[in-house]
This record gives C-alpha cells, structure tokens and sequence, in this order.
C-alpha cells in the first residue's frame, strides 16, 4: 500500500470509536423520533404489536446475512488484502461477495412476500387467536399484508450491510452509521403524510410499512458514491474461485449459526409476547429501543472500530490484549451510568420520550418496568459484543456460536417461568388508579428478565474461552464497579431534584433530572482518576497510535 493509499484509509483525526459512535447516536435518535411517532398513533396495543412483528423477518434476514455476518466474515479478509498492498484483489473479492449477497437477498425477499401467512404463523402465533376474540384487532391479517409490503426490504438492508463492510475496512465510519438515519425518516415522513388525512390505524400501519421499504433503498443508494471511491477492481462475479471468497465462505456458516443462534433468541421472545395479553409485543419493543441505544452508541460502535484493528493484531501477540482491555474500559465507562440512570430514572425517560395521544400513563409504567429488565444484562451484553469480534478478528468463529446457543437456553430457562408468573398481574392491580381501565400485564417483564440473565452466562463463557486462548486478564470488573458506585453517588441529587419537581411537565423535568444526573457523573470521574469525556472520545485513536 502506498503512503497516499494510508493516508487515505485513515480518518482526518479524533477516535475511530467516536466517529462510528456519532453515526449510530445521530440514526438512534432518529430512531427514537421515528418510535415517538408510532408510539403517539398507535400506544402500546394491537397496532404496534404488529408493525413491530412486520420488521422482525426482515430483521432477522438482516442480521443473519447483514452487519454482523459482514464483520465476522468480511470484514477480516478484506482488511488484510488492503493492509497488504493488494487492492485490486480486494476489489474483485468486494465484487464477488456483493454478487453472492444480491443473489441470495432477491431470493429470501420473494419468499418472504409468497409465505408471508406462515412466517407470521411463525414469528406470531399468538396471532391466530385474535379471531376468536371479540372486538381484537386482527393481528394475523394486518401482519401479513403488512409483511408483504415490508419485507423486500430485506435484500437491500443485506446489501447495505455490505457496503458498510467495505467502507470500515477503509476506515470510513460516518456515512454507513448516518445511513439508516434516511430510513428512520421515510417512515416517520410516510406517518405524518397520512395522519394528515384521517387518522386511520390501519391506514397510518400500511404506510409506515411503505415508508420502511422507501427508506432502506435510500440507506443503500446514499452509499454508493463513497463505496465507489474507496474500491479498485470491482468487477460483480458469481465465481467461487477469486480470490478470498472461499474464505469468507468458511467462515460465513459458523457466524450465521451463531448470528441464528440469536435470531432464535429474539423469535422466541416475539413468539412467546404474542401468547401473551395483547401490547407486549410493543411494549418489549419500544423498551427495546432504549436499551438498544446504549449497546449501539456504546457496544457496537467500539465493537466495530476496533475489529479491523484486532484483525491486524491476529496474532494474540503484545497489542491484542491490551488494545482489547482498553476497549473494554470504554465501553465501562458510558455503559455503566447509562445502566444505572435507566434503573432510577426510566419511568422518566420513557415519559419524555413516548408518552402523547394513545401512549398512556399505564403504557409508560409497562415500558419502564421492560427497560429495567432489559438493562439489568446492559454491561454484559455490551461486552460481549467487542469478545465475540475479538474471537472473529483471531479467525474463531466456532466458539462464539455455541457460547451464543447457550445464552439463549439459559434466557428461555428463566423467561417463560417468570413471563407465566408475571403475567398473572395486570397494571391496574399493581399500580392502581394510574393504570385504571388498562388491559396491560406484566407478562412482558419476564422475559426482559430471562434476557438479562443469558446475558451474563454469555459474558462468562466468552471471558473464560477467550483467557484459554489468548491467556491474561481482560475483563475490567474493578474499573466497572468505581464507576458503578460514582454514577449511585450522582443519581441520589438528580433523584432528589426529581422528588423536588415532582408533578410537573415530563418535557422539563426529565432533561433537568437525566442532565444534572449525567453533569454530576462527568465531573466526579476524572476527579477520582476514572477517566474523563476527552479520554473517552480519544482513547482509541491513542492506542492506535
């Protein structure tokens, strides 16, 4: 590689990490304006249930063959061609992955629109029963139309997914991470055309459905030009002989058994949450969200910077592991007070966020209750998403799979007896007046719960795998503990400004809360020595250096 060719694969300045992480908070919040939006038209009921169903196939298509089977398999291959001088197979190995992925894209989204009534019996069998219960919404039919116009989206999310894999490995983070942003913003622009109609729930669900296809063609489309200027040699093939694509096959099988391991994971939830009372499909979606928030701004997006960094470090040699702990420390330090703001203050953040037309107060207190299940496994998770690229950056991709199956049975093992138990218990017995009249149970809260706690096996399987392999400790529990204690010591004055501003507007009160609350953890860290926002946005681009 020439120096003009380094320079370029190289970012203008600042931490890789901060780049990736500035993409996905500027699509995230997108993302929560565009649930803002749904939540407002449709709350925490039948129509939500069903949007949220429509994305799971595709979703599940996307993140079998999409970001993390592109990163896995990709990603390492590519990465070492272009630190090797030898862009031009590179580009020839870019051209015959993107033809492979556009082939197999275009066959799953037919499929999906000819079987869209068994795959929501499928993802949804809870569904079927609202025939039988009058004055139910249909679920089941509004899913499969709803399918049937969303589900295409699919093959161009997967190609998406394939320009964001060669962009990173050129070190180009912003544009593949702002992509999505368009597709938060069809959907929300298709919600606002229609509402201005009649404001029909049916009407208002097919067009988000239409809005959601408009918008993943853009994801794809705005990155072509910037694809194209970092490629040499593309040339679109279907042979299995260029060079390196035997490669990325080999290790394609192992990460989509261990991304499906995952997908098994998110379709027994969706699964279960349609037996249970309606709106729990929403309500672990819209608390999903939020908890996704974190694990993106904060897990994926080191996670993704650091994987063509720990693949040019494949040999476990003097860098690898202290490149990995480091990340892992920048991770800590911002998902940590995220974890413990979402306990003590989710039923505000929820509120600020969703809580307008049919979002209820009953709806808000679900959700909360949701987030805090969820973010009980945040670190975890977090973490286990920067080990499970360590694993793929050293060519392991095995062992991540089957760690992956046994985080699900440990989540199914407490899920369902939990969601049984909890389910019995509807929002108005626990919380009274506030949820008077609601027909929302806490059903949804168990297997939040069961999540949590897969979570952390998961965690301890990959630490324990990946010190038999490479050997040394990685894991910074002490640093995460310091820094659970400062960010308990910042929450108890926002908590009392909290009891201070009690009765009034959700709008005000949850910025001055969440805001002193996360003034108060920036300050009292670098005082105590726990690193600092400047350390947090540099830290990487130091290491790399």
């Amino acid at each position: 590689m020439t120096a003009e060719e380094r320079r370029e694969d190289r970012p203008a300045g600042g931490s890789r990490a901060a780049i990736v992480a500035a993409g996905i908070f500027a699509s995230r919040l997108a993302g929560l304006i565009r649930d803002r939006a749904l939540a407002h038209f449709f709350g925490v009921g039948g129509y939500a249930d069903v949007f949220r169903t429509a994305l799971r196939g595709p979703n599940v298509l996307q993140n079998l063959l999409g970001e993390g089977t592109i990163s896995a398999a990709f990603i390492p291959v590519y990465s070492r061609l272009i630190e090797q001088g030898r862009r031009e197979e590179a580009g020839r190995l870019a051209g015959a992955v993107f033809s492979l992925l556009l082939v197999l894209a275009a066959v799953l989204s037919l499929a999906g629109i000819l079987f869209a009534r068994p795959i929501v019996s499928i993802f949804a069998p809870g569904f079927l029963l609202d025939v039988a219960t009058p004055g139910a919404v249909d679920r089941f039919a509004l899913a499969v139309e709803a399918v049937r116009i969303i589900f295409p989206m699919t093959g161009v999310l997967v190609l998406s997914a394939w320009a964001l894999g060669v962009l990173n490995s050129h070190r180009r983070f912003l544009v593949p991470y702002l992509a999505p942003v368009l597709w938060n913003v069809s959907i929300i622009a298709a919600l606002v055309a229609v509402s201005r109609g009649a404001w029909q729930p049916e009407s208002l669900l097919l067009a988000a459905c239409w809005g959601a296809l408009a918008g993943g063609a853009l994801q794809f489309l705005v990155q072509l030009p910037f694809v194209a200027g970092v490629l040499r040699g593309f040339r679109p093939s279907l042979s299995l002989g260029v060079g390196g694509v035997r490669e990325v096959l080999r290790a394609v099988g192992p990460v989509i058994a261990g991304r499906g391991v995952y997908q098994l994971s998110a379709y027994l939830d969706l699964a279960l949450a349609s037996l249970l009372a309606a709106g729990a499909v929403a309500a672990m979606g819209w608390a999903a969200t939020l908890y996704l928030l974190p694990v993106s701004l904060f897990g994926m997006s080191v996670a993704a910077a650091e994987l063509p960094e720990l693949s040019r470090r494949a040999d476990g040699g003097d860098g690898y592991l202290p490149r990995l702990r480091r990340s892992l420390e920048q991770m800590a330090f911002a998902v940590v007070p995220t974890s413990v703001g979402y306990l003590a203050f989710g039923w505000l953040i929820v509120g600020a966020i969703y809580r307008s037309g049919r979002f209820t107060l009953a709806d808000n207190a679900l959700v909360a209750l949701v987030l805090a299940g969820y973010t009980l496994g945040l670190v975890a998770t977090t973490w286990s998403r920067l080990l499970q690229n360590a694993f793929f950056a050293l060519g392991e991709t095995v062992v991540p799979a089957k760690i992956a199956g046994l985080r699900v049975g440990v989540s199914a093992l407490v899920a369902v007896p939990a969601m049984l138990a909890l389910d019995r218990h509807g929002m108005a017995e626990i919380f009274g007046g506030a949820a008077a009249g609601s027909d929302l149970r806490l059903g949804a809260l168990g297997l939040a719960l069961g999540s949590a706690a897969g979570a952390w096996v998961e965690l301890a399987a990959l630490r324990r795998r990946l010190a038999a392999r490479v050997g040394g400790h990685f894991l910074p529990l002490g640093r995460a503990l310091a820094l659970a204690v400062v960010a308990a010591g910042a929450a108890a004055p926002a908590a009392l400004t909290w009891w201070l501003l009690a009765g009034g507007p959700v709008l005000l009160v949850a910025p001055a809360v969440v805001g002193l609350y996360a003034a108060l953890y920036l300050a009292a860290c670098p005082a105590l020595g726990l690193g600092s926002l400047r350390q947090w946005l540099g830290r990487v681009e130091r290491g790399r250096r």
